[in-house]
């Protein structure tokens, strides 16, 4: 099995990709790249799809909106009185969930930028389609026939395996990054050079979103309590602490 991490963003720049293969007994992080241009994330993207066997995405982004939010919010005019407690406005179930297991808190796609990079990913997820003219659907079991994608998020994933990792998207924070690298090692095998996610935390993000895919393919990733809601609203997949 094919698994693409992607930490998403809304500009290429700010988009770390890592390419892995899982089998039976290992999973390898093959290349890691982050984006350098306008449109470089794609075609990179494009080409490592086109490899043998099934191929899961696990995408760092939102991939859904708070079921409560576009129905409060159509017959809604400047000044008038929203009568919904705003946790129920602007989180999903999946972001009560994190928090409520991993006490980890998402941003709110409702009401926060992270929607910006929400409206990225789903653009990639449209234009991939098109490039690999084929549907691409969100995956709820680990049965993948020839590409699915999910939602995971990094926090949770190295929260859930005692991973700390406070400061290390700060551009000099290096070793909070090598800390963080040192125990995904163990973890997962890197085929590759280490000096792009020693370097910037996008590139170690998506390796981090490979090690979520897996957890998800092995059928250790926490699944939605309320499926029907999660299929509107997505589901941030994660496993519990170990």
């Amino acid at each position: 099995m094919n698994i693409i991490g992607v930490d998403c963003a809304t500009q290429d720049k700010n988009i770390g990709v890592a390419c892995a293969q899982l089998t039976v007994s290992r999973l390898e992080v093959l290349d890691v790249y982050v984006g350098d241009r306008a449109g470089s994330v794609l075609e990179y993207l494009v080409k490592s799809c086109v490899h043998e066997g099934p191929t899961l995405l696990a995408l760092d982004a939102p991939l859904g909106w708070p079921a409560a939010l576009g129905p409060a919010l159509v017959g809604h005019a400047a000044g008038g009185h929203i009568p919904i407690e705003a946790n129920t406005l602007f989180r999903r179930r999946t972001d009560a969930c994190i928090k409520e297991k991993l006490d980890r808190q998402s941003l709110d796609v409702g009401a926060d930028r992270i929607a910006r990079t929400a409206h990225s990913a789903l653009g990639i997820l449209h234009a991939l389609e098109g490039r690999l003219s084929t549907r691409i659907p969100l995956a709820w079991n680990p049965q993948i026939n020839r590409i699915a994608a999910i939602e995971v998020y990094p926090a949770a994933t190295l929260a859930a395996y005692g991973i700390p990792a406070r400061g290390y998207k700060e551009p000099d924070a290096k070793y909070a990054r090598k800390e963080i690298l040192d125990s995904l090692q163990k973890l997962l095998t890197i085929q590759c050079s280490i000096d792009s996610m020693l370097g910037d935390a996008d590139a170690l993000d998506a390796a981090v979103c490979v090690l979520a895919g897996a957890d998800f393919l092995r059928g250790d990733a926490h699944p939605p309590d309320e499926p029907a809601l999660a299929a509107k609203e997505g589901w941030i997949w994660s496993r519990l602490r170990i």
